[in-house]
């Protein structure tokens, strides 16, 4: 497998502020810290201020004790230890089965940064960091899988964080999600990879762990559950303040409104405390009442005194939302790069003036990788038809316009008749004006009509010719349909399922090869 790299600009699917941000817009410069590129990344390294490295060594040494460590991650985990140890860190939710391709995509740009980290700065030491959104409540964001349009749903009753969540009921999304693999060689091992997983771990933490720690051992991946107590502890200054102050509430608030000001869309808002109060099978939202802090949807009430001891005795029990997670990770973690999805680069630079306040290192943001895989049939498809692979990220009507206006024998654009006929038509208004100037705006709207009359049959005429040309233009719509699946980013719905069963290993292998984290272009994977 091979790699081609188109533009972000030119695949026609992302933010106006991602796009901006990649382009060093000097606007933005005041929502983040560092450039993300190699330079940037040494301001980061140099500037780095981490505490106590022992409870988070301690703590993932104690998430690791019932799995079969692979000497790569065991070695990372005893270099967090050491001060000239750095993480890059990439979060995602505990979706079903890994969930979309994208997933993947964010943790192998994670490794492939800490690799090029160690290149360039060999006397420092880079370790990949996937931090598991244990905490996270929305199961039915999590809850279900798409492979090869068939839907596989794990149906599950749940309030809790979904780290807690048991794995008794997921059986039958297992045998599903294996049916599907088949009983090829890669099928075969991507399924007991699955079943090892989910049915032989008790909650759905140790469940993604395992998985995913199957699928990126040997390249040295740590992966964190942050819902843990002795890491909370470290976090809970910030908690205190945060929830009786409720800064981050008004910092969030005014970077927003300067940020749609200028034209650019927010990804989240904030509320007045952006914490949930976190028990077994709850997590809701804790609000003020008058002198009271309230458990949302729960008999729970806290003075603020009660609240502050709380906090100091039990830490765990306090979960930040998507404002606050951002900041727990950087106070637990020697983060110097956070590796996220367009809509997580922009919604870290709404919080850039709460890290400031709270004198949190920012990391510096990076876009990660994002990739088309092309089968062999469709890489064909798109060579006989003429297109190059810039193309296929034009809507289906403007390749099929495309493909027409290259290979019909007729002239099915008006554009010089247009033209000419606009030519006569400013000859005439130029005489109504002389005879009356009032004629001139009569002339104009006869103009406007015969115009649009003329884009209607040149719509006929479109029209028509697809008729003649019926197997190509369906070629078309089915390359589309294949490669853009629903009409989206094909890595944002398909599953690593279908890949793996074509490619097996290759294909995360072919990943690690061909992705740039620092290249700032889109990655077309062709065979």
């Amino acid at each position: 497998m091979k790699a081609k790299y188109i533009s972000y600009q030119d695949t026609h699917s992302f933010s106006k502020l991602v796009l901006d941000y990649v382009n060093d817009v000097e606007f933005l410069k005041s929502y983040y810290s560092y450039r993300p590129d190699i330079d940037g990344l040494k301001k980061a390294v140099d500037a780095h201020q981490f505490g106590d490295r022992a409870v988070l060594v301690r703590a993932l040494k104690q998430q690791y004790q019932h799995i079969n460590v692979n000497p790569a991650v065991s070695a990372n985990i005893a270099l967090l230890g050491e001060s000239n140890t750095f993480t890059v860190t990439t979060g995602h939710q505990l979706n079903l089965f890994t969930g979309p391709l994208y997933f993947i995509y964010k943790i192998v740009t994670t490794i492939n940064l800490a690799l090029e980290l160690k290149i360039a700065y060999p006397e420092k030491n880079f370790v990949p960091v996937y931090w598991m959104a244990t905490e996270d409540h929305d199961f039915e964001e999590i809850n279900h899988v798409n492979v090869d349009e068939k839907n596989i749903s794990w149906i599950q009753q749940t309030n809790g964080a979904t780290g807690r969540l048991s794995t008794k009921t997921v059986t039958a999304a297992v045998q599903a999600y294996k049916g599907y693999l088949g009983i090829s060689k890669n099928g075969k091992k991507l399924g007991k990879l699955v079943e090892k997983a989910y049915l032989e771990n008790e909650n759905l933490a140790d469940a993604t762990r395992v998985l995913v720690n199957s699928l990126f051992e040997q390249y040295g991946l740590v992966i964190i559950n942050a819902d843990e107590a002795t890491l909370k502890a470290q976090f809970t200054g910030i908690i205190k303040r945060d929830i009786t102050e409720q800064n981050s509430a008004r910092l969030t608030e005014q970077t927003s409104k300067t940020l749609e000001e200028n034209g650019y869309k927010t990804q989240v808002n904030g509320r007045d405390i952006n914490f949930f109060y976190l028990k077994e099978n709850l997590r809701e939202r804790i609000i003020k009442e008058g002198e009271l802090y309230t458990v949302n949807h729960t008999e729970i009430k806290f003075t603020e005194e009660e609240l502050l001891l709380e906090i100091e005795q039990h830490p765990e029990r306090f979960s930040p939302n998507v404002i606050m997670r951002p900041l727990y990770q950087e106070v637990i973690l020697p983060n110097i790069a956070y590796i996220g999805g367009g809509a997580e680069v922009s919604y870290w630079m709404q919080l850039k003036a709460n890290f400031d306040f709270y004198q949190v290192n920012f990391p510096v943001l990076l876009l990660r990788n994002s990739a088309l895989v092309i089968d062999k049939r469709s890489f064909a498809n798109l060579h006989k038809l003429g297109f190059e692979l810039e193309d296929i990220f034009l809507s289906t009507e403007a390749l099929q316009e495309k493909w027409i206006t290259a290979n019909s024998d007729a002239n099915i654009c008006l554009t010089d008749e247009k033209a000419n006929i606009k030519a006569v038509f400013d000859k005439i208004k130029l005489n109504a004006f002389k005879i009356d100037k009032t004629l001139e705006i009569s002339t104009a709207a006869v103009l406007a009509k015969t115009e649009k009359l003329l884009n209607k049959l040149e719509k006929k005429f479109f029209s028509a010719e697809k008729r003649n040309h019926q197997t190509s233009i369906t070629q078309i719509e089915n390359v589309k349909k294949r490669l853009f699946p629903g009409g989206t980013l094909q890595e944002r719905v398909l599953n690593l399922a279908p890949m793996y069963v074509a490619y097996g290993d290759d294909f995360i292998s072919s990943l690690i090869e061909n992705f740039e984290p620092l290249g700032g272009d889109f990655t077309v994977i062709i065979p």
